[in-house]
């Protein structure tokens, strides 16, 4: 498999109709765990703000990892497989999963990058019959609950592509050869930098930013919603 021709996906907004990090706290306002006055706004100003570029990758991943703080992995397991199979695999699509199998079905490596953390997406990487994932570590305490806080490069601009980068050290891929192969799909000006890495960039739904840079550059403009 490592010489294998490399598939990447964004998930929010490109094989996801929605974004995981606010359908999450969407969830939790329901269920009581946040309060929906005063964290509604905050969510509203968080996604507003990524959506144009203009928050620090940073400061995205740690408010939504403070959702998670103070409890276990293992506690919060029910809720958050509930939250997978009610609120995210109705918006994955056919389309989204007819395009993930067309590049299984060519030989290729599959690998969901995404901004989103690990302990939410491992499952949904799954239900895409995606191998491997790429996404925002969060820390644990010593008592072993989240801290509430983000660990290492968050998976977001740049930072999705050194985290490929050291992911292909990792399994004795050459960056140069494997990157130039590869095909990334993207729906946000937020991925720019992992789009301009890789040989064979393709916008997916994309924003207005996106959409444009897409034309400019020449890139394949795919619509799947």
């Amino acid at each position: 498999m490592a010489s294998a021709r490399l598939a990447l996906f964004d998930l929010d907004g490109t094989l996801l109709a929605g974004d995981t990090d606010v359908l999450w706290c969407a969830f939790l306002v329901d269920e009581g765990i946040l309060d929906r006055e005063t964290f509604g706004a905050a969510n509203r100003d968080i996604a507003e703000r990524y959506a144009r570029g203009a928050i620090p990758a940073e400061e995205f991943a740690a408010f939504y990892a403070a959702t998670l703080g103070g409890r276990s992995p293992a506690a919060w397991a029910t809720l958050r497989d509930r939250f997978v199979r009610d609120a995210i695999e109705p918006r994955i699509g056919g389309a989204a999963r007819a395009l993930v199998a067309r590049h299984r079905d060519a030989g290729e490596r599959l690998v969901l990058t995404t901004a989103t953390n690990r302990f939410l997406t491992t499952p949904i990487a799954a239900s895409l019959g995606i191998g491997e994932l790429l996404a925002t570590e969060l820390e644990l305490a010593a008592n072993g609950d989240f801290s509430g806080r983000t660990a290492g490069v968050v998976n977001m601009r740049a930072g999705k592509v050194a985290r490929i980068a050291t992911w292909l050290d990792e399994n004795g891929i050459a960056r140069a050869a494997a990157l130039g192969a590869a095909t990334f799909y993207s729906d946000s000006i937020n991925d720019l930098p992992l789009l301009e890495a890789v040989g064979t960039a393709v916008a997916v739904d994309p924003d207005e930013r996106l959409r444009d840079e897409a034309t400019k550059r020449g890139w394949r403009i795919l619509r799947i919603a």
